[in-house]
């Protein structure tokens, strides 16, 4: 920069303030002072300050002037912005939930509309949190009521519901009520009360739990309700939520994006609409100014962009009222829920069948003067035999049996599935994978293939333009270039985006926004070309523009220049496509020149060179065109060059894949990039190796031509696929669930929509998908990470491993109680628990042995084995060893306690019983350490790390505990001495050792029950 050159100042116009004058010529001087500083190092580095004419103006801003006349943001002191119309203005309000035109033709149409609510297509609303609590407060909030989540005491009244525990509840008044009459209300409620009390413990414990993760599911909801809109406000785009979406404000609509209120259009180009979800036609809406304005909150954009201004929002529009009148849906159950409900009714008729031998053991024994007492008496007298006295026995005995029911039935298998799936899912957010469809966390677990997006799952997505080509040529520097070939590239890139470029001032650096690609085009074009887009929106006027979408690769802009009145079209898009289109190019010098057989191939060497680099090349080419068209012309262009775009592979992402090799789940790379890009990122990445023999590399156009059978024969050795379409995406999919592969889809366009529908879980990328993307999946990746895929993999087979850890931990239990109970009633003619033991028995079974085994985190082991089968067991040969053993062990242990506990430690009946009792708890309490590991003989590893699952062996020890030493009158227990507390530990500590020698025993990877079905029985 000249030293010498002047400086003119443009000030404000207010005058009133002395000190504001001094702070604007305070702000001169220092944009002065840092201008020489500069220019002094200009012989260091040429680019550090680029001269662009004999002076520089600075314009130095009054705020409040500037404001006044843009109507964007004052300071927060300032005067309200005032509405012309009113917010009861029913015919306002019913504007677009009726579409009314006569209503839109008397307000003047989009842009009076958008004047009278004090907003504007330029600057929006004003913005600040004074002019929009006021929108607020006058329109309304972007929200609608939600039903009111069920309560505490609702979950209890469910809990209590449950037929068997309202069968022990009778049992347990009738209990009462005999009681009182036989002993006396001193002595007889006991049994009643204790009763009661264990009933309603079990419940309790159930409804909190339950309670929480209703809680908890309802928030992920909400998360998954809470998307991202793009307004404009102040003069600037910017992306608020859309609960924060109020009346006046500006939004911008691009392809995929759901309308996110009531508005009506204000400017765009080739907007077209799915109305489907509304009115239920499936045929576009286009829209525009004149004839088809309206906007309803709830559709979906399909192709086109604009801009809007909300009229409506929340329960004044058409989709907030229909919302507010439905209530939301009970959760389907799972998969994995439908078939634990199969094998929890399979275990409650078994416990049936055992309750109903007992019972009919018990009575017969009772009656006949088996069923002695502790001094070996009868218990039931022959010779006073009294209505109440037969009752209140056949009371006690019935009792017992249905005890033994609620025991055996496993409520706390839906329990554990629920929390495992709530603990997953928030563990999930977490780490960046907002789960929208329950199943598919479980789902996971089997995927055997993964079909990935490349750009922004397995890149950064920081698109940077490394090269640049104008012809055949690689200038060093835009300097070398003929001006009007650059004002062209200028042209092409400011006119021909969906990004912006906003400018605050003269000082600071433009904020550029829009897809990563146009950001990194905008920015190249702004620093390296010099490009002013406020200049050019000014001088040309847009006639036409032609979106980009997957199929076509490429968008166009036919433009007017306001001077001349030349039209020009402009092209830009996929190199070898926009290539294929042109008959001429520019050099450096200008000059356009013919587009000759040699000519083309040094062209496209220039375009697979690039490619080779894992660049993605974008060509600009534009023609001048005579008049203006509705269709932009697209054949003869003129090619104006190329540039290479840098996106380097995630650091991650290479460990990733290989995770997922070891793990037997094949990964491929569907893209629309060119292949020598994609076989570079590919390669990079690790998805194709110099082992990988049998890997193709295809095009998407090659897929298309084959035959179904052709397909079906070389989709599994596919690893990449470029230049696709989203359809071969959507059979590629479908070629692959045809061969038995459990698929994971990744998408983020509208075109993926089919494809993420179609595979057995989609997967949507929460930063560049779009919001129809997301809604047509069921994870939604919200880094646009690959590596999240593989958490949420890992993460599905955690799911399933804590469910079956479950299940083998239950299942001992089930089989342990029902086998002693019922020798027990079968030889001595008495039951070794209690029915507030067995319930105590229960409440550790169910609830807190679901809280301690479903919320463990998953282990890097996990990402060993092979993929889940979509029909795998749930108990498999190594849950059956483990469990057998386990349960032969408590059963001999206790019944040797039942039968020779008094004479081998010389104790009464009561204390032999609580003895009996204190080790059966003991054991599930060792055996729930057992049941960490199906098959690793460490049992203890990580065990450190689990606060939740240390924390339920804690409090069940203490309960016991209390239970056995305090509660002796409500458990029917008597004090145990150290001694004794001595023996149950070691008894129930002996299921160590032995859950760690079974697993030695090796078992068939077969189903037993394939196995059994294909034995022959001579």
């Amino acid at each position: 920069m000249d030293c010498a050159a002047d400086y003119l100042v443009a000030v404000g116009r207010s005058t009133a303030d002395p000190m504001r004058w001094m702070k604007n010529w305070r702000k001169a001087a220092n944009v002065i002072r840092s201008c020489h500083r500069l220019s002094r190092l200009a012989f260091l580095s040429a680019d550090i300050l680029r001269r662009t004419g004999s002076y520089v103006t600075i314009k130095i801003h009054d705020e409040d002037a500037d404001a006044d006349a843009a109507g964007t943001s004052k300071p927060a002191g300032a005067a309200p912005v005032e509405f012309s119309v009113a917010p009861d203005d029913n015919d306002f309000k019913g504007l677009v939930k009726e579409k009314r035109h006569d209503c839109f033709r008397r307000l003047g149409g989009g842009a009076r509309i958008a004047a009278a609510l004090a907003s504007g297509a330029e600057a929006g609303i004003r913005g600040d949190e004074a002019d929009v609590r006021r929108r607020r407060e006058a329109f309304g909030a972007n929200t609608h009521p939600r039903r009111k989540p069920k309560g505490f005491w609702r979950h209890v009244w469910d809990a209590l519901s449950d037929v068997f525990l309202i069968v022990l509840l009778v049992c347990a008044a009738v209990s009462l009520g005999f009681g009182i009459k036989e002993h006396g209300l001193k002595d007889g409620w006991y049994d009643g009360v204790s009763i009661f009390l264990a009933v309603f413990l079990v419940a309790a414990v159930s409804a909190v739990s339950n309670h929480g993760q209703a809680k908890r599911f309802d928030r992920l909801a909400s998360e998954s309700d809470d998307i991202a809109v793009t307004v404009v406000r102040g003069g600037r785009r910017q992306e608020v939520s859309i609960f924060d979406v109020v009346v006046g404000d500006v939004v911008v609509l691009k392809i995929g994006d759901v309308v996110p209120a009531d508005g009506v259009f204000l400017e765009g180009h080739a907007l077209q609409v799915d109305e489907s979800s509304m009115t239920g036609e499936p045929h576009p809406v286009h829209i525009d100014a004149e004839k088809s304005p309206f906007l309803v909150s709830g559709v979906k954009v399909i192709d086109g962009y604009g801009q809007m201004i909300v009229t409506a929002v929340g329960t004044d529009t058409t989709w907030g009222e229909m919302m507010s009148s439905i209530t939301r849906e009970k959760t389907e159950p799972t998969p994995l829920q439908e078939r634990l409900e199969g094998l929890t009714s399979s275990i409650g008729k078994v416990g049936v069948a055992v309750a109903v031998l007992v019972f009919a053991v018990l009575t017969t024994r009772h009656f006949t003067g088996s069923t002695r007492d502790e001094q070996g008496k009868p218990l039931f007298d022959k010779q006073r035999v009294t209505f109440n006295t037969v009752f209140s026995a056949l009371v006690g005995i019935f009792q017992q049996a249905v005890t033994i029911i609620v025991v055996a039935i496993p409520e706390g298998l839906p329990l554990a599935v629920t929390l495992t799936l709530a603990f997953s899912m928030k563990r999930m957010v977490k780490e960046h994978a907002l789960v929208r469809t329950l199943s598919a966390c479980e789902t996971m677990g089997s995927v055997t293939t993964i079909c990935t997006d490349k750009t922004g799952t397995l890149t950064l997505n920081q698109m940077k333009v490394t090269e640049f080509w104008v012809g055949t040529d690689r200038p060093k520097a835009v300097a070398a270039v003929n001006g009007g070939v650059v004002s062209l590239l200028c042209q092409g890139a400011a006119l021909n985006t969906t990004g912006s470029v906003y400018k605050p001032d003269n000082v600071s650096p433009p904020e550029i926004s829009g897809s990563p690609t146009e950001k990194a085009l905008l920015s190249w074009a702004v620093t390296e070309l010099g490009m002013d887009a406020d200049a050019l929106k000014r001088s040309c006027k847009v006639l036409h523009i032609e979106a980009f979408n997957s199929d076509k690769k490429r968008s166009g802009v036919l433009i007017r220049d306001n001077a001349t009145g030349a039209v020009t079209a402009h092209w830009k898009g996929a190199a070898e496509m926009v290539l294929a289109n042109c008959s001429a190019y520019v050099g450096t010098d200008g000059a356009a020149r013919q587009l000759g057989g040699e000519q083309r191939r040094n062209l496209e060497k220039v375009i697979s060179d690039m490619a080779a680099g894992s660049l993605r090349c974008i060509a600009f080419a534009y023609k001048q065109v005579d008049g203006e068209h509705t269709k932009i012309d697209d054949e003869d262009l003129t090619l104006l060059g190329f540039v290479g775009l840098k996106d380097p592979c995630r650091p991650e992402v290479r460990t990733a894949i290989e995770a997922c090799t070891k793990a037997g789940v094949a990964v491929k790379m569907v893209t629309g990039d060119n292949v020598l890009t994609a076989h570079a990122i590919a390669k990079e990445c690790g998805i194709i190796s110099d082992n990988d023999r049998d890997g193709v590399v295809i095009e998407g156009h090659e897929f298309r031509a084959m035959s179904p059978e052709e397909q079906l024969e070389i989709v599994d050795r596919i690893r990449v696929m470029a230049r696709s379409l989203p359809m071969d995406k959507l059979v590629l999919v479908q070629r692959l669930k045809q061969k038995c592969h459990v698929v994971a889809v990744t998408g983020d366009g509208t075109n993926d929509a089919p494809a993420l529908k179609e595979a057995d879980v989609g997967l949507s990328m929460g930063i560049q998908g779009t919001e129809v993307a997301k809604e047509s999946s069921d994870i939604v990746i919200m880094n646009d990470n690959f590596d999240t895929v593989v958490t949420a993999t890992r993460w599905g087979r955690c799911v399933f491993n804590n469910i079956q850890k479950f299940i083998q931990f239950q299942l001992t239990v089930n089989v342990a109680a029902l086998i002693i109970n019922f020798v027990s009633a079968l030889t001595s003619g008495k039951m070794p628990l209690t029915t507030v033991q067995l319930l105590w028995v229960n409440l550790i079974m169910d609830t807190m042995g679901a809280l301690a085994l479903a919320t463990d985190k998953p282990t890097k082991a996990l990402m060993r084995r092979p993929p889940i089968g979509r029909t795998a067991p749930l108990i498999s040969n190594a849950m059956w060893r483990n469990l057998a053993a386990q349960a032969a062990f408590q059963v001999a242990v206790l019944l040797a306690l039942q039968y020779r506990g008094r004479d081998v430690f010389g104790v009464g009946e009561k204390a032999n019983g609580t003895m009996i009792f204190n080790a059966f708890v003991l054991c599930q309490v060792f055996n729930e350490f057992n049941a960490r590991e199906i098959e690793r003989k460490n049992v203890f590893a990580g065990v450190l790390r689990n606060r939740m699952f240390l924390g339920i062996i804690a409090v069940t020890i203490a309960m016991q505990v209390v239970m056995v030493e305090l509660l002796t009158r409500f458990a029917g227990t008597q004090r145990l001495g150290v001694a004794q507390w001595g023996v149950c530990v070691a008894i129930a500590a002996m299921s160590w050792p032995i859950g760690w020698a079974v697993k030695f025993i090796p078992v068939p990877d077969r189903p037993l029950h394939e196995i059994v079905a294909t034995r022959k029985f001579f």
